[in-house]
């Protein structure tokens, strides 16, 4: 499997064989957005981000949903009329928030990780072009250096590689944000690159040692200014706070690919160190932009970019939901689609998230696969029956149909029910252990006793409600011993 994260600068073209977009992430730390001095800043911002139009950008030390609403309005769809914001979750303390060009991706979810100190965000994104899943981690770990930071640091750190761990093998996903982080020999750093599971991270730059040294003066981050004021930290440029670090599948070559040489520190000319970045001259970014990067935040932002194929196979998919299906449409809900090796282990090539419409349809873009080469096709669904397909799948001329709902024979042991003339995947298995047993009746059970609603795994039919209704399926389908059929 593949799932990607894709980062753009231009639309470029061409590697060997098929044609390749580049793009652009850029993380930046915006220093009590909207809490402090926003009047004075916005111009400064401005300027940046008419310099510099990323097509992610991830920030930290933003404060609110204003702040969030301020940031787009006022700053960056002046510059360009694309950007769109992700969903806010105002955590403790200051948080992250996301922006992106909406022409080229559709946000998913922001999905908060609990931390002793602030939230780390997993944002999700949808590439236009292809559907793929773009998957972006944000810190903002514990400040200063004490031998108490760094394990507070370390153990924020443990929170995120839970979360990554769980992840299967070769996704592709970024964390980036102000890790606070002073030498490679931190517990932090040293927990976020430990290859001993499988969510580890690479750092493309790789500096040794200490960071707070001239030699690496061209990739320090904090400080931008030499005094300080307006809440920021002064003392000029010295510290590496601030990264962009990624995983092995997207440092691996094929796919969606780092592109070496590309991960830079925007104003960063190296010749600044203990120094503020607009002292003349600035030979990275002029006298402007130094300007701007001076009063807007005591932190310069970082960028990188990827490259990735645009060898796209189309797959038409309809299938319907046991518990969302009423006889004649379906209320609509996200799923999991896994393109599977024919051969033992049937390992996952390629997995996409994709919505499934009113009536189970579904268009998915895959750029890993080949033509005339056999593969399982598996559908997910939080709260239903992980379904095979009864046969492997083939494309041909970049294209493949298939559709569950016609024929009984078009899962593997015959592993769907029919309702209404349909044959549907069958709903029950709540907590997705490849059973429909008594675990799930009680967690529906429970919920309906609680009156839980909202989208939760315990609503069946769709109605966000956990009620009787839902009892029922689940009741019905342990009877009837589902679990999951696959080769």
């Amino acid at each position: 499997m593949k799932v990607w994260i894709a980062l753009i600068l231009t639309f470029l073209f061409f590697t060997v064989g098929y044609a390749q977009n580049q793009h652009t992430i850029m993380t930046y730390n915006i220093l009590n957005y909207p809490i402090t001095d926003t009047t004075s800043r916005n111009p400064y911002f401005r300027t940046i981000f008419s310099y510099i139009q990323p097509d992610i950008l991830v920030v930290q030390e933003i404060t609110s949903q204003q702040g969030v609403n301020a940031f787009l309005n006022k700053i960056l769809l002046p510059n360009n009329p694309n950007y769109q914001a992700g969903i806010f979750i105002n955590g403790f303390d200051s948080d992250n928030a996301i922006f992106f060009k909406s022409n080229l991706f559709t946000f998913l979810s922001n999905t908060p990780i609990r931390t002793a100190l602030r939230d780390i965000n997993e944002f999700k994104l949808i590439y236009n072009l292809t559907g793929d899943t773009i998957i972006i981690y944000s810190v903002h770990l514990k400040a200063s250096d004490s031998l108490q930071n760094e394990l507070l640091r370390a153990a924020e750190v443990d929170s995120l590689r839970q979360r990554t761990n769980s992840l299967p093998l070769n996704t592709n996903f970024i964390v980036l944000g102000d890790f606070n982080i002073y030498r490679s020999g931190e517990f932090a750093y040293q927990k976020l690159l430990d290859q001993s599971s499988s969510g580890y991270v690479i750092d493309p730059i790789n500096l040794t040692g200490t960071w707070n040294n001239p030699a690496y003066s061209i990739h320090h981050t904090q400080s931008s200014r030499l005094r300080q004021f307006g809440d920021g930290v002064g003392g000029g440029l010295d510290d590496r706070f601030d990264m962009i670090l990624m995983s092995q599948a997207i440092m691996d070559p094929g796919g969606v690919t780092f592109i070496p040489g590309s991960y830079y520190v925007l104003g960063n000319d190296g010749s600044h160190y203990n120094d503020s970045i607009n002292r003349p001259p600035n030979s990275a970014v002029g006298q402007l932009v130094a300007d701007a990067l001076h009063y807007s935040t005591d932190h310069l932002p970082v960028v990188a970019s990827f490259s990735f194929p645009t060898n796209i196979k189309t797959l038409q998919l309809s299938l319907l939901l046991e518990g969302r299906f009423n006889g004649t449409n379906m209320i609509p809900d996200s799923l999991t689609i896994e393109i599977r090796n024919v051969s033992n282990p049937f390992s996952v090539i390629e997995q996409k998230e994709v919505l499934a419409d009113l009536n189970g349809n579904s268009e998915i873009s895959f750029n890993n696969l080949s033509n005339s080469t056999p593969y399982y096709l598996v559908v997910k669904h939080r709260n239903s029956v992980e379904t095979w397909s009864s046969v492997p799948i083939n494309f041909i001329n970049d294209f493949a149909i298939y559709d569950f709902t016609t024929s009984s024979g078009k899962a593997y042991g015959n592993n769907l029910k029919l309702m209404n003339g349909k044959w549907c995947i069958i709903t029950g298995d709540v907590n997705q252990d490849g059973f429909i047993e008594i675990s799930d009746l009680n967690n529906v059970f429970i919920n309906d006793v609680l009156n839980i609603g909202g989208y939760v795994n315990t609503d069946l039919n769709g109605d966000s409600i956990t009620d009787s209704a839902d009892v029922s399926i689940v009741f019905q389908n342990n009877l009837s011993g589902y679990s999951v059929k696959k080769p």
